[in-house]
């Protein structure tokens, strides 16, 4: 099987079978770990059914610094889904790695430090969008119209318990 067989043969099986990309551990486009957290850059970004734009349109996601979980790569796209599990693929020009995190809980306490007892400094309503500056094993600091604080991952989607960056 020639090299652009084998692709076309490994794309069409990430667009039938996506959990199979969910086992490597880093992306074959651009080594990048697999899965991991992007935001859309644009305010408004066509998901289509498989990695090419002559695929069907099947969602639009239409909000700005939107958190997205990557789950596979292939040339210039991305699979990628929501917080629901909503998706499919994006060209990766739709995509920002710059982090963002989609409040989960109904309203979610922002505090002056990492510790709940702590200066109350916003409540988060579910749907707000915020930027990740930093996250602790539990608590990320988050940013929303320049209110900074710090957030339990537990009230947020848009990295993984583990993470510390």
């Amino acid at each position: 099987m020639m090299r652009g067989s084998l692709v076309a043969a490994i794309a069409a099986l990430l667009v039938c079978v996506p959990h199979i990309a969910l086992a490597l551990e880093r992306g074959p486009v651009t080594n990048l770990p697999l899965p991991r957290y992007v935001s859309l850059k644009a305010s408004e970004g066509n998901v289509r059914r498989g990695p090419d734009m002559m695929h069907r349109i099947d969602w639009v996601f239409t909000r700005r610094d939107l958190p997205l979980r990557v789950t596979a790569e292939y040339e210039h796209w991305r699979r990628v889904e929501d917080a629901e599990g909503q998706g499919g693929w994006m060209h990766y020009a739709l995509l920002s790695g710059v982090r963002s995190a989609l409040v989960q809980a109904a309203m979610a306490p922002m505090h002056l430090r990492p510790d709940a007892n702590s200066a109350l400094v916003a409540k988060l309503e579910h749907g707000v969008i915020a930027r990740i500056r930093s996250c602790q094993i539990d608590w990320c600091r988050l940013e929303v119209e320049g209110n900074r604080g710090w957030v339990r991952k537990t009230d947020i989607w848009g990295t993984t318990p583990d993470e510390e960056f």
